[in-house]
């Protein structure tokens, strides 16, 4: 078969009804194409747990059932990245309500603080949303010892 011959039913077919068959107005990096970027919420969401987790003085993310359900999820290697995190995305603005446990010792202010400009930045720069607002909800403070990992077999007397 030729390579210039077509097909009865492509010939049927109007080349003007294909999003895909339109010529590009330029192939430099400065061509824009028309259609709209859809962000979802989980998206957002993971992107801002992500942020809040990496300030130093955040022990965790979420309230205590949360983050019970967390370490069943940790333990079979499904941690949700999104746990004690609530966004409200539009179409060029974003929200978020985040959850924290802070470490005993660490200045809850300075780390609420902390993570409320990084959350920020980070849905800010990778999302390109602007950020309304982050609220900060500190739930508990870890202090060590509390947990049944930390020693468990320790005695205290030897």
């Amino acid at each position: 078969m030729a390579d210039n011959a077509t097909t009865p039913a492509a010939q049927n077919v109007p080349q003007a009804a294909s999003r895909v068959n339109r010529p590009l107005a330029g192939r430099g990096q400065e061509a824009h194409a028309p259609g709209k970027t859809t962000i979802a919420e989980g998206v957002v969401a993971k992107v801002a747990g992500i942020a809040a987790r990496e300030v130093a003085g955040v022990y965790a993310l979420g309230g205590g059932g949360a983050r019970a359900l967390g370490a069943i999820r940790d333990a079979i290697n499904a941690t949700d990245l999104t746990q004690g995190v609530k966004v409200e995305v539009g179409e060029t603005q974003a929200a978020a309500d985040i959850t924290i446990v802070v470490e005993y010792g660490a200045q809850i202010q300075d780390v609420a603080d902390k993570v409320r400009s990084r959350v920020a930045g980070a849905i800010g720069q990778l999302v390109g949303l602007d950020v309304v607002e982050v609220n900060v909800d500190v739930n508990d403070v870890h202090v060590p010892g509390d947990d049944d990992n930390d020693d468990a077999d320790e005695k205290r007397v030897r």
